[in-house]
């Protein structure tokens, strides 16, 4: 498989831009890979790159984008922080991505058992972490069930999980409210902005269209 050209990025959709990823997430799972030599995946990308998605995903090592969406070099634009949330920087970066470099479709990937979320399930507490953990707790509080305290910590990973796919819609609709570029090329029909979760156990990506 051939890195992609100014030619097939611009043929790409959003909708196709979404088939692309379905089915190398279904490639991954069945322990698949599309036939590609990197080294000339290398050379081809010398010039210039033309991705057709921009990923937001976890830091978690066991959720790198390229590897669980079956990608080669130059197909995504790969964006990582812990908790998988988005600020000023993220938000420029998905601007540039998608404005700029031509990407058609935006996901925010979370994943089942979340250390970010399970930490901000259990309000840790350590440098630096605390403030990164903090911008997660508007996920934690829109999480209604369950209501006994007692059951709202990282021992109960169904909570930890609705809490991660809180936490990806929320981070939805801070990128429709803060980046108006990005919130206007959706509407053009330019791009598509969507949810998904990673599940560790299965290698199923499962998205919220």
């Amino acid at each position: 498989m051939k890195a992609h050209t100014k030619e097939t990025q611009a043929t790409m959709t959003p909708e196709k831009s979404l088939q692309f990823l379905k089915e190398g997430n279904e490639r991954f799972q069945n322990n698949l890979k599309a036939n590609r030599n990197l080294l000339e995946q290398v050379n081809d990308t010398s010039e210039g790159q033309f991705p057709f998605a921009t990923i937001l995903s976890c830091i978690d090592s066991r959720v790198s984008a390229e590897l669980v969406f079956d990608q080669g070099l130059g197909d995504i634009f790969s964006v990582r922080i812990a908790g998988n949330f988005v600020n000023e920087d993220i938000l420029g970066s998905m601007e540039f991505a998608c404005k700029l470099a031509g990407t058609k479709l935006i996901v925010v990937l979370g994943h089942t058992s979340c250390g970010a979320v399970k930490g901000a399930c259990d309000h840790a507490k350590m440098g630096n972490l605390t403030k990164l953990i903090e911008k997660i707790d508007p996920a934690v509080n829109a999480v209604k069930e369950p209501k006994d305290e007692n059951l709202r910590n990282s021992k109960n990973l169904e909570f930890v999980d609705s809490v991660s796919k809180k936490n990806v819609e929320l981070t939805i609709e801070r990128i429709h409210k803060e980046s108006p570029i990005l919130a206007e090329m959706e509407k053009n029909g330019e791009i598509m902005i969507i949810g998904a979760m990673y599940d560790i156990n299965t290698g199923a990506v499962t998205f919220y269209e």
